[in-house]
């Protein structure tokens, strides 16, 4: 559960370092190397998606991560047969179950906890029951938030896509709220909420402010800044943000 006041972790998502390397095929630019420049940086840890098309992240790429690391491996994945034998294998530090479908672009909504209830159940166990911190990536919705706390996940990320996507102005104001209200709920059903999906510069304030947040996972805009400024940089600024926003909403 996270405490108000306490430092909001931030995550980094390699996964698009590796999209630029498969665009050409060969070994770069390195996902691994991003990953440890990363920590250098100021991220806490580290978040790949091994896909089931391995469209970016490599079975390869997830065993250097876990040797090499010395900041916590977050693994992304579905909830499969296949997945799951790799995670048990790989041993990350945590593992986040999402939805997947080949023909989407990127993850396009939370994980249907609540009617996939059963058939998830048995996932989170067994991860559980490995010792891997398992979270569920969801809407911000009540009923998705009291189905991750009863599949026995102890860590819930809100999907922030339609937050970041949502134009300045009442309609973002309202997406805020959800995420509000989403967060304060987990922490009153004993869940650590974590946040995540396109958040960036100009987004990443009023979320981070939330005090109930324990750690946010970013991944393309920082892979995308570091184009202009370079990867350490583009760090360095989200996380100079995020302490900035943390620590404003710690003084009202």
């Amino acid at each position: 559960m996270a405490k108000h006041g306490k430092k909001l972790r931030l995550g980094v998502n390699v996964d698009h370092v590796a999209t630029v390397r498969n665009a050409r095929g060969g070994i770069h630019p390195d996902p691994v190397r991003a990953a440890l420049l990363a920590a250098e940086a100021g991220a806490d840890g580290i978040t790949a998606h091994l896909r089931e098309d391995r469209r970016h992240i490599s079975d390869t790429d997830i065993e250097r991560l876990r040797t090499q690391l010395h900041v916590p491996l977050n693994l992304e994945m579905a909830a499969t047969d296949e997945m799951l034998a790799i995670a048990l294998k790989h041993r990350p530090h945590a593992v986040c179950l999402v939805p997947e479908k080949r023909e989407e672009r990127t993850t396009e909504g939370g994980l249907d906890v609540a009617g996939q209830h059963n058939q998830l159940a048995p996932y989170v166990r067994r991860l559980v029951d490995a010792g891997i911190r398992v979270s569920m990536f969801i809407e911000a919705e009540p009923r998705q938030l009291d189905a991750s706390k009863s599949v026995g996940a102890p860590v819930v990320e809100l999907h922030t896509g339609r937050y970041c996507e949502t134009p300045q102005g009442p309609e973002r104001d309202k997406q805020l709220l959800r995420l509000k209200a989403a967060a304060a709920h987990a922490e009153k059903i004993g869940l650590e909420c974590h946040a995540g999906h396109g958040l960036g510069y100009d987004t990443v304030e009023p979320v981070a402010a939330i005090p109930t947040l324990a750690e946010l996972n970013i991944g393309h805009f920082l892979v995308g800044e570091a184009i202009f400024v370079g990867f350490a940089d583009s760090i360095r600024r989200m996380r100079a943000i995020m302490d900035a926003a943390r620590i404003d909403s710690g003084r009202t």
